[in-house]
């Protein structure tokens, strides 16, 4: 939809790219001598001149690196909007190259010093992140100080219309929301944001200066989306159109061919049985994984929560899962004791009726509690309901039962697939939304569900949490 760079600059980003492989290589092979001294020259055997790197590894790095970039649509101006997004991509590069590259060592100069692939790996990934950094803050100066932005019109003021903004919103350095058109005279009078009819729209978009017109109407104003958009052809605005097929699809939308016609499936099974294997065994042996390191982690939060507020360590709640089921999910205590009986200190109900649950200022929580709240260490012993197999890494998250009972029914969708220790709404929003307000991204996840959303949801909440943003 919105490009955040031109075709020149990904040119530019691929040559500097293909110079930070070089680097990483030239500058592991220096290095590598370095490594043997520590520690002691335990990890690696003595070396003490410079890796003779082939010539032929010069030419291949390289391009099988930047290839793997390709494929993961690093230099899509359309994509990476956010920081997190650009680095989740070039995480999962790396990650994937390292392991392209390893099998071609493997296969042929099969002699050449591990210390110096796992240095050359480390190395370069620094550098295609350090270029980056100091890039975006210029752009990111640059835009502002002179104003270059998308400004973007939403034609529209219903439920389809907000989700779209809420989503744009987003991306506060690329796009401003200039404002709505809306025939609705109440809706008109209710949110100032409104800048008139839909007849007003070459008026306010000459105006305002908007650069993007946003059509998400209702099916039944087809006709009147038609006349619009053939209005807008001799202006320089882009132009999408949001279907209004939100409340009809149940658990996953999909294109079928039927003998050459289009037609859009509403009802589709939201995993299938070859979805549902691979993410299972994908939880176990990342979950295995990550207990490694977790469970030394877990037994010093688990002291420190007993010497700041005693026994007990683990906070056990009912939460709802897959297809409704009932389970108990584990979390470090990070409040008083009874602080459910507390929870009328806390819980308010919004100018839409909404029960809101959590509080950034929250009285009950203990001291060592806000410090794994903000780093999200309380929802480590998720890591066994996973292995028990009543939640999953990635999916949407667990509710409470009373609250379930207070959903609407289209809001029931989010639990066609197992609920995850992270999601789609936390690497977008995390406490600053509650869950059930942000159906919409979880149904974004059912309908787009792939193993590798998995891995970049996972990746993005690592960068998610070292930001902190949202989490209370």
């Amino acid at each position: 939809m919105i490009r955040r760079f031109s075709t020149n600059f990904a040119v530019l980003a691929l040559l500097l790219d293909t110079l930070s492989v070089l680097l990483g290589m030239q500058g592991a092979a220096q290095i590598r001598p370095l490594l043997s001294r520590w520690p002691d020259g335990v990890l690696f055997r003595p070396l003490f001149t410079p890796v003779a790197v082939p010539w032929a590894l010069y030419m291949l790095f390289p391009i099988i690196w930047i290839g793997i970039m390709f494929f993961f649509a690093v230099y899509d101006g359309r994509k990476n909007l956010r920081v997190v997004d650009e680095f989740t991509s070039l995480t999962l590069s790396a990650m994937m190259a390292s392991v392209a590259l390893a099998g071609v060592l493997y296969l042929s100069y099969r002699t050449l010093s591990r210390g110096w692939f796992l240095t050359f790996v480390a190395l370069t990934y620094g550098l295609l992140i350090g270029w980056r950094i100091p890039l975006r803050l210029w752009y990111r100066h640059r835009r502002r100080r002179l104003g270059h932005f998308h400004r973007i019109l939403i034609v529209g003021a219903g439920e389809v219309g907000r989700e779209v903004e809420a989503t744009l919103r987003q991306y506060p350095d690329h796009i401003q929301i200039v404002g709505f058109l809306d025939d609705d005279p109440q809706k008109q009078a209710q949110h100032p944001d409104i800048l008139g009819n839909l007849n007003a729209i070459r008026r306010v978009i000459s105006k305002h200066r908007v650069t993007g017109v946003v059509f998400a109407l209702p099916l039944w104003a087809h006709k009147r989306m038609e006349k619009l958009i053939w209005a807008l052809f001799d202006l320089p605005v882009q132009v999408w159109i949001v279907p209004d097929y939100f409340q009809w699809t149940l658990h996953h939308a999909e294109v079928e061919d039927f003998s050459g016609i289009p037609m859009l499936n509403i009802r589709a099974p939201a995993l299938t049985e070859y979805q549902r294997l691979p993410k299972r065994l994908f939880d176990l042996v990342v979950t295995s994984l990550l207990l490694i390191p977790a469970l030394p982690l877990m037994g010093l939060i688990s002291l420190a929560i007993l010497l700041d507020d005693g026994p007990p360590v683990l906070f056990r709640q009912k939460r709802v899962g897959e297809n409704g089921h009932i389970f108990i999910m584990y979390k470090f205590r990070t409040m008083v004791k009874d602080a459910e009986k507390l929870r009328h200190l806390v819980e308010r109900v919004d100018e839409n009726g909404h029960i809101l649950h959590k509080h950034p200022n929250d009285p009950r929580i203990t001291r060592v509690g806000r410090f794994l709240r903000r780093w999200s260490l309380d929802e480590l012993p998720q890591l066994f309901n996973v292995l028990r197999g009543t939640m999953s890494l990635v999916g949407p998250r667990p509710e409470m039962p009373y609250l379930v009972e207070k959903y609407e029914p289209w809001q029931r969708k989010r639990f066609a697939v197992p609920q995850g220790i992270t999601g789609w709404w936390q690497i977008h929003g995390r406490s600053d939304k509650p869950m059930h307000l942000h159906t919409e991204d979880d149904l974004y996840y059912i309908q787009h569900y792939s193993i590798l959303l998995d891995i970049q949801i996972l990746i993005k909440t690592f960068w998610s949490v070292l930001r902190g943003r949202g989490a209370y």
